[in-house]
């Protein structure tokens, strides 16, 4: 029987390239919203710089990448990939508006109709007790719910995202 332990130790770390089709313009301003917040706060640096920290963030938002390989892949710990995605969140958050003053705008230009819809977007599958409130009843799976309302010609005025509500 050979010793496991040794055969770990003598491994390197696996880091492989994945797409991730996004836009330059998409990447750019995530990076512009964090310079922004870093200078207001007056930090003097972060590990990586804003735009690989967009990166990082947007993998893990859009292919639902665990926080501990995001970490492993670029030298960070899994406490700062977490804290880089929930800060990016909160900036991109703020910068939304609130569903009164959607509506109001929507008014304002002459708008009569709106649509909402929601949908359920599956995730992987957490564990704990906080995993629960993501787990959907109806759709029997895991996932968040995005609710969104749309003008007349189709275009995004406002959306919002909840947890899956387990049904009775």
């Amino acid at each position: 029987m050979t010793n496991t332990e040794e055969r770990a130790e003598d491994t390197c770390p696996l880091v492989y390239p994945c797409r991730l089709p996004l836009s330059t313009r998409t990447v750019n301003h995530l990076a512009y919203l964090l310079r922004r917040h870093l200078k207001a706060i007056r930090s003097r640096w972060r590990i990586l710089p804003p735009v690989k920290i967009a990166v990082i963030v947007l993998a893990v938002l859009r292919h639902d990448q665990r926080l501990a390989d995001m970490a492993g892949g670029n030298d960070v710990s899994e406490s700062t990939v977490r804290r880089w995605r929930d800060e990016l969140i909160g900036l991109l958050a703020a910068q939304a508006p609130r569903l009164d003053r959607a509506l109001k705008k929507v008014a304002r230009q002459g708008g009569e109709v709106v649509l909402i819809d929601g949908t359920l977007i599956r995730t992987q599958r957490r564990i704990g007790k906080a995993a629960r409130r993501n787990y959907s009843g109806k759709h029997r799976s895991h996932g968040l719910h995005f609710l969104a309302l749309t003008d007349e010609n189709g275009r995004l005025i406002w959306i919002i995202r909840r947890p899956a509500r387990p049904h009775p």
